[in-house]
């Protein structure tokens, strides 16, 4: 949750997180207490705020999901 909470700080607070990511106010709030952020929001979360996947899911295999972005390939995980 550490990332998490410091995409939080970068956007300002967790409203502004919403916002910028185009959730409902009140979801960064469920993630926080749920200790997991949804990885289909992460790709979002990194690009408003620079934190990165692999830190806000470090059990994603982003890697894997990055290169088969870049050969045009879809992802099987």
């Amino acid at each position: 949750m550490e990332a998490f909470l410091r995409a939080v700080e970068i956007a300002g607070s967790r409203l502004r997180l919403a916002e910028l990511i185009g959730v409902a106010g009140s979801t960064p709030g469920m993630w926080a207490f749920r200790k997991k952020v949804p990885a289909e929001h992460c790709p979002a979360i990194e690009r408003e705020t620079g934190v990165r996947c692999e830190d806000l899911r470090p059990d994603v295999p982003w890697e894997v999901l990055r290169n088969s972005k870049r050969s045009g390939r879809k992802a099987t995980a």
